[in-house]
């Protein structure tokens, strides 16, 4: 049995909650927000915090969940392991590139510990089906890919959390915050991504510095193309798709459905994801799964899961668009 607690109690943490509360194998021993008013309706019996190193201290757990806002999840992780413990940290593994070279060098200094990053969407049924189909050789090599996501943000979404419009604590808009999960995919699937060619703005007249919508250009090592696109401008959450062409093949996740594309055209539906009930469906189902993984490594002692040097991919393409955005270049991701 291992005892886990978590730092930041906002909306993403509610998931990781239940995640620890459905695992028998895991207890939730700790509950920390700088808000005191933050406990309310928290589940019974578990001790909560303000400070979230005197919860460390008092409650001994063996893993901390950080659900922080962005610019606190690689000091806070660092600060946690120094003190022995196990790190889950939510997405983004950070800021930019340099700060997750930081993060991976803190995961080499402590081998003693796993440090895993919340990139569930990894473990989704469509996208573990896709990734096997790639990786059995079957179709070929991939010669293309494209990400889509077309959501919308009220303006209200930042209002009421000023950090997340802001460059020094957001460390982006629509990529790092939206769309981090669909660009991750993009490289797990498709392959080392050598550069990119980018435009990043702003359509939404909401006073915020950072961007709300991209297009970006793909170039990878293996010659294949692919093409990005997110937005917060869209006038509502739409299903995000990923297509990935084989030279023998392809394939498309939409509405969390795996499909093969026929010679014809037409569809054929492979495997449909599980989802979660509510408004919050399209953070996909798979935070149980991937918080399950990670204690069962924390358990046996092997290293199943997605580590911070997996992540930092993610992150420097991230940089490396909005590098090419301001510059109105091709850009290579380092």
């Amino acid at each position: 049995m291992k005892r886990a607690a978590i730092i930041g109690l906002g909306d993403i943490s509610q998931i990781h909650i239940a995640g620890i509360l459905a695992n028998p194998e895991i207890t939730l021993c700790g509950l920390c927000d700088i808000n005191p008013e933050a406990n309310q309706g928290l589940p019974e019996g578990v001790p909560f915090f303000t400070d979230y190193k005197e919860m460390v201290k008092q409650t001994q757990p063996d893993c901390v969940h950080i659900c922080l806002p962005h610019y606190l999840h690689y000091p806070v992780a660092k600060e946690v392991a120094e003190m022995g413990c196990n790190v889950f940290c939510e997405k983004p593994v950070a800021l930019t590139t340099k700060e997750a070279e930081e993060y991976v060098k803190l995961e080499a200094e402590h081998p003693e510990l796993h440090i895993g990053i919340c990139l569930q969407n990894r473990l989704n049924e469509s996208v573990e089906m896709l990734k096997e189909l790639i990786d059995s050789g079957k179709y070929g090599k991939v010669t293309g890919t494209r990400g889509i996501v077309p959501w919308y943000r009220a303006k209200e979404y930042y209002d009421i959390k000023p950090w997340r419009g802001k460059w020094e604590t957001a460390g982006g808009g629509c990529m790092i915050n939206q769309s981090v999960h669909t660009l991750d995919l993009l490289y797990f699937l498709g392959g080392t991504i050598k550069g990119v060619h980018a435009s990043v703005g702003q359509l939404l007249d909401y006073g915020i510095e950072v961007e709300d919508t991209v297009t970006a250009r793909l170039e990878y090592e293996n010659g294949a193309r692919g093409l990005f696109f997110a937005t917060n401008a869209n006038h509502k959450n739409e299903s995000v798709q990923i297509a990935v062409q084989l030279e023998r093949g392809e394939f498309l996740i939409r509405d969390n459905v795996l499909y093969e594309v026929q010679e014809d055209g037409t569809q054929k539906k492979l495997i449909e994801d599980e989802k979660m009930p509510g408004s919050k469906f399209y953070y996909g189902a798979s935070h149980s799964k991937l918080i399950a993984r990670f204690y069962k490594c924390l358990e046996d002692g092997t290293d199943h899961y997605i580590k911070v040097k997996d992540a930092k991919m993610s992150i420097q393409l991230i940089d490396a668009i909005q590098e090419s955005g301001r510059t109105n270049s091709y850009v290579t991701v380092r």
